[in-house]
């Protein structure tokens, strides 16, 4: 009876999907979306399904619930629309629902690296799809969403500062390399981060982490270097690599400004270097890090609970493979292999 017609429905009366793969919503983007709304109104329709409930009092009320389309939904909230159009959807179950909603939002190119590869893990876990099918459905090959889904192995932290935009796709790859090192691998994430790192340069890090440790298990180095080498990183808070030659050697140490090597030559000299491990880096950290007014904290007024806001300021490192390199992240992006040493 409803199936393709369009009506027209109170926003009131939409509730959010409870299968909504998207967890983040862009708020600059969004806020465009309303003005462009509040101009043209929602020239997409949004898809919904018709729910009729019992009110406390008794009898029926009919709600609608969101099958595709919650950012046109908040955005036309937030340009204050009462209503909007909608395509009503009848007979689907719960987890047809679900795989519209997971599909339509896989299918918008904005959707970030972290809410995909939890899509693809929905689909994979609920509907007991292979990666292949996953992959047939979005047009993609296997191997992108087999890469995808090792995303989701990295730390909270790393995956929070993936939907932020702290950090680009093409860094998780460096990171995933250290998965068996987790201080190692977030000592790389926070530079990447506050230092800006290239993917190219994380790559440079990752595989010298990598053969350094080769190199300390084929060659059996000096215990007495290593550890020094140890202790240097801990009393100095950053981090420190002897080299080793026939003859003597060299002692590097990572800093991040002259006030930093000013700071480590006075201890030196007073003999108090009594520092936790990254220390120096989380300093700076400290220092760089914008603070954000509690006033920038409040919601959208109107808007659907459950959005987090990102800052439109967010400044990503930069993607300096080349477009060749980035063509192929469906073939390797993610494969821990090409790490080898």
């Amino acid at each position: 009876m409803y199936s393709n017609s369009i009506f027209w429905v109170d926003t009131d009366k939409i509730k959010p999907n409870p299968f909504q793969p998207r967890r983040d919503f862009d708020e600059a983007r969004l806020q465009d979306l309303a003005d462009s709304i509040r101009q043209y109104g929602v020239l997409q329709p949004l898809t919904v399904s018709r729910v009729e409930r019992e009110k406390e009092g008794g009898g029926l009320v009919t709600e609608y619930e969101l099958i595709a389309g919650e950012r046109r939904l908040r955005a036309a909230i937030l340009a204050r629309v009462s209503q909007v159009p909608v395509i009503i959807r009848e007979g689907d179950t719960s987890l047809m629902k679900l795989e519209l909603a997971i599909i339509e939002n896989l299918q918008r190119e904005d959707l970030n690296v972290v809410d995909r590869a939890r899509a693809f893990f929905r689909l994979v876990n609920e509907f007991k799809f292979t990666h292949n099918e996953v992959a047939k459905k979005m047009g993609r090959s296997r191997e992108y969403v087999t890469n995808s889904l090792r995303i989701l192995t990295l730390p909270e932290e790393i995956l929070n500062g993936l939907r932020e935009g702290k950090l680009s796709d093409g860094h998780t790859r460096p990171l995933l390399m250290l998965a068996d090192h987790p201080e190692e691998q977030m000592v790389l994430f926070k530079e990447i981060v506050y230092k800006k790192i290239t993917v190219r340069e994380a790559e440079r890090l990752a595989r010298k982490i990598a053969y350094d440790r080769v190199r300390k298990k084929e060659f059996m180095p000096d215990p007495e270097i290593i550890e020094l080498e140890e202790e240097f990183q801990e009393k100095l808070g950053t981090r420190v690599h002897i080299d080793r030659k026939e003859l003597g050697g060299q002692i590097k140490i990572d800093y991040f400004s002259t006030e930093d090597l000013r700071a480590i030559l006075a201890s030196i000299q007073k003999g108090e270097m009594e520092k936790k491990p990254t220390e120096m880096l989380e300093k700076h950290i400290e220092s760089t890090e914008p603070k954000t007014p509690d006033s920038a904290l409040g919601a959208i007024p109107g808007a659907i609970p459950g959005a987090i806001p990102i800052s439109s300021e967010a400044q990503t490192p930069v993607d300096d493979r080349s477009k060749e390199e980035i063509k192929n992240d469906d073939a390797d992006l993610y494969n821990i292999s090409n790490f080898s040493v």
